[in-house]
């Protein structure tokens, strides 16, 4: 090699490791070509046939957003699951009311609240964050919002809820039952083949709650968070519980710092306990994924369990818990 190309070649060398050095996020944030992953879905509770939808899809080439959108409305038109979507169990007042959220890579977010008369609140949520400048509509705003998008008007009290709602008002006595579907939702979180992570949380919410009430799964940082860089969380069990200590957005954070997914929800639950002296009486749950498709899961009280697509398998886990 001649010397002036020699040294015209070192120093081009040295500038380009000068730069990276003085700018490290022109290396940290380069992605090689072709970079491919392993699809992951995971998901709150017992729900195969939404684990098994999201799954599929992925492994079929879907964006981890269709798939976590698909996956968990699944579970909204489930008439024998009882907290979420048509033939959820209805507020004092006899109402069926819906809360969901949903999250893209980007780190968009689309929420609705007291939704009624629409059994996909996800999928409104997924209009709110892609049609609207808003993040969250709410009650009759977010009604009139899912009729101007074509969504039809649906009668979500089905016989059954309707039949268990009357037996209620008996003596209309409330006490939230530990891993029994009065309180919970269908959380899920899904990474696609290009290593992008999506998050979704719906729910009819509380067996019989008052009127109005609202929980963490339509709040973002509360029942989903996700960051793309990162991983995600999502919550379930007692709302007021999870909102009051941003339990996703903690476990997010924490696995930003480089804590594993386990670590990082023992630490969130163990933060709700820390505030809670009730916490015998009630149940609080987080799954989480990293960007390596690293899972972990975390609870209160014994018996909470979710489920994991991966690799052509679906499989229901038992979650590791505090008491």
């Amino acid at each position: 090699m001649k010397r002036r190309t020699f040294i015209l070649n070192t120093s081009l060398s040295g500038i380009g490791l000068s730069a990276m050095s003085t700018f490290p996020f022109l290396s940290s944030n380069l992605k090689p070509f072709n970079m491919s992953f392993e699809p992951v879905t995971i998901a709150t509770w017992n729900f195969p046939n939404a684990s098994q939808k999201a799954g599929e899809m992925l492994a079929a080439g879907a964006s981890a957003l269709d798939a976590v959108e698909q996956g968990v409305m699944v579970e909204e038109a489930n008439l024998k699951n009882t907290t979420v979507g048509k033939g959820g169990r209805p507020d004092r007042d006899g109402n069926v009311t819906l809360d969901a959220c949903i999250m893209d890579p980007g780190g968009n977010a689309g929420a609705v609240a007291y939704l009624k008369n629409n059994t996909h609140a996800v999928a409104v949520a997924r209009k709110v964050m892609e049609e609207t400048p808003h993040v969250m509509l709410v009650g009759d705003g977010a009604d009139r919002f899912a009729q101007q998008m074509g969504f039809k008007k649906e009668e979500l009290l089905t016989d059954d809820s309707k039949a268990d709602y009357l037996k209620w008002l008996e003596k209309k006595e409330y006490k939230p039952l530990i891993n029994i579907e009065n309180h919970d939702t269908i959380g899920m979180l899904c990474i696609d083949s290009k290593g992008d992570i999506s998050g979704a949380c719906t729910t009819s919410g509380l067996s019989y709650k008052m009127n109005g009430r609202v929980g963490d799964s339509p709040i973002i940082g509360s029942g989903l968070f996700l960051d793309n860089e990162v991983g995600g969380a999502v919550a379930t069990g007692m709302g007021e519980a999870i909102m009051k200590n941003v339990s996703s957005f903690l476990v997010v954070e924490l696995m930003r710092q480089g804590k594993p997914p386990q670590e990082s929800c023992e630490i969130a639950i163990k933060r709700i306990i820390a505030g809670s002296p009730n916490h015998k009486d009630f149940q609080a749950a987080v799954i989480a994924v990293n960007k390596k498709g690293e899972v972990g899961s975390y609870c209160i009280q014994e018996g909470f369990s979710y489920m994991k697509y991966h690799g052509g398998k679906n499989v229901n886990f038992s979650s590791d818990f505090y008491l």
